[in-house]
């Protein structure tokens, strides 16, 4: 039996045994990540719909500013917030370096730019849609983007999906700000990192496994919200298209 096949078998059993390490080392993984998605959720989606209907100056040096920070490198934002929570930078008194803390806003720093530029761009395109007609009643840049994020919401669940996905799959941020210790702030990839450059390879594969069940999972249910929401949305278009041809 060579190594590849010895770790393949070790690390399904481990899967198979709910090996406590293992299962640890996956809550706190599902556990940042959730609370960083839903941080991020709530800071982009607000942003985004108002970048969407919002006209001021400079607002495509911002839109800019945003499709840029799209591409920056994981480990420079987890660089940028170890600064800020490092003794001497401006939020170190709050004692989060190396920290569940630490690692929740290096995802959210992450994930934030994802979410408010899709979420700009679909709000943007049914302002296209239906902004005239809210315009017409008076409605204000605010009560728009509010009421376009509710029309979108299925659209909005896809993208919630999205940034949780990114924050999940992120090493290098949380490396840095987490510190990778183990039992407080090792996660799913900075111990796969770990553990593989300890020859640890069952742990590793385990963890890697697991993973990819997490994003196959995370984009099934992307996948079945989209055709959910097809669906939907011919049923309508069928419904009130019966109803012009009776009428």
């Amino acid at each position: 039996m060579n190594t590849m096949t010895e770790s393949a078998t070790t690390a399904l059993r481990l899967i198979a045994t709910a090996d406590p390490a293992l299962l640890a080392i996956v809550a706190r993984s599902l556990a940042v990540s959730a609370c960083a998605c839903a941080l991020a959720c709530a800071l982009g989606m607000l942003a985004g719909s108002w970048l969407a209907v919002a006209r001021f100056r400079g607002r495509g040096i911002v839109l800019t500013l945003l499709n840029t920070s799209l591409a920056l490198p994981s480990v420079v934002v987890g660089l940028a917030v170890y600064l800020l929570l490092s003794h001497s930078g401006p939020l170190g008194f709050l004692g989060w370096l190396f920290s569940f803390q630490a690692m929740v806003l290096a995802q959210a720093v992450l994930v934030c730019p994802v979410v408010t530029a899709l979420v700009r761009q679909t709000i943007e395109d049914a302002d296209r849609r239906h902004g005239e007609q809210l315009r017409s009643l008076r409605a204000r840049a605010l009560v728009r983007s509010l009421l376009l994020l509710w029309d979108e919401r299925f659209t909005l669940l896809t993208i919630v999906i999205t940034g949780f996905g990114r924050a999940i799959s992120e090493v290098g941020a949380v490396m840095v700000v987490g510190g990778n210790i183990e039992g407080y702030t090792r996660v799913m990839t900075t111990a796969i990192a770990l553990e593989t450059s300890k020859g640890d390879l069952p742990l590793a594969l385990a963890l890697g496994l697991l993973l990819l069940l997490v994003v196959l999972l995370l984009n099934t249910l992307a996948g079945l919200v989209r055709r959910w929401r097809e669906r939907r949305d011919a049923g309508l278009s069928g419904l009130y298209g019966g109803a012009g041809a009776v009428s």
